[in-house]
């Protein structure tokens, strides 16, 4: 479990792709220091654990569906990603619950600036934006967000300066494409209202039937 509050910018050092799956190692001083074999890091918002730590150098295996619903299969040498490690006991809660579990990629269809802030609209899936509400928690590239705007076929966030300068928001340029994971409870209260979910309960039954909900 994580906030989706960054705390370094990793740069990657080799992913070396076997068949379908792959190899991912990074650069880290920082989020390397306090890691240990084991442990999970979100990586770009992507739950990853650590199977090898060598000289500041983290290590992970990524599977092929991984590679297939994320963005981490497009990194080269050199990239920056954006980091974090789970939460423990003491960690702070200033974001909001982000799980690591990628929902989909979104594309970056424009980024404009607005007095000292960016104002950047992403194109999203369907079934994403339907999980979206304006003043609402989403993660992007794994970083804390507000949904500002949510139109047909994307949405929009703004960001300040500091997010801007310390996550990969703030390099990213229209057409790159950035991981979304869409807010926990949105998703449980969409499976509640499925009208076609194993999932549904006598009480959302009883709603329905009194008109509460359609």
């Amino acid at each position: 479990m994580f906030t989706g509050l960054i705390i370094e910018l990793g740069e990657i050092a080799s992913l070396q792709k076997s068949g379908s799956s792959a190899k991912l190692s990074l650069s880290a001083k920082t989020v390397s220091s306090g890691a240990a074999t084991g442990d999970s890091i979100a990586v770009n918002g992507v739950c990853l654990t650590v199977v090898d730590i060598k000289s500041g150098i983290l290590t992970f295996d990524v599977s092929y569906e991984t590679l297939d619903s994320t963005n981490l299969g497009s990194l080269k040498r050199g990239d920056r990603v954006n980091l974090e490690p789970s939460l423990t006991p003491s960690s702070k809660l200033g974001g909001h619950f982000v799980t690591g579990h990628i929902e989909a990629c979104g594309r970056i269809i424009s980024k404009k600036e607005i007095s000292n802030a960016l104002k950047i609209e992403i194109e999203a899936p369907k079934d994403i934006l339907r999980m979206l509400v304006p003043k609402g928690s989403v993660a992007v590239d794994g970083i804390s967000l507000t949904v500002v705007d949510v139109l047909a076929d994307r949405f929009s966030i703004v960001i300040i300066p500091h997010t801007a300068k310390l996550t990969t928001i703030g390099f990213k340029a229209a057409g790159d494409t950035v991981n979304i994971e869409t807010d926990i409870l949105a998703k449980y209260v969409a499976r509640l209202l499925d009208k076609d979910s194993s999932a549904d309960s006598s009480l959302m039954a009883s709603l329905r039937n009194s008109g509460f909900i359609q």
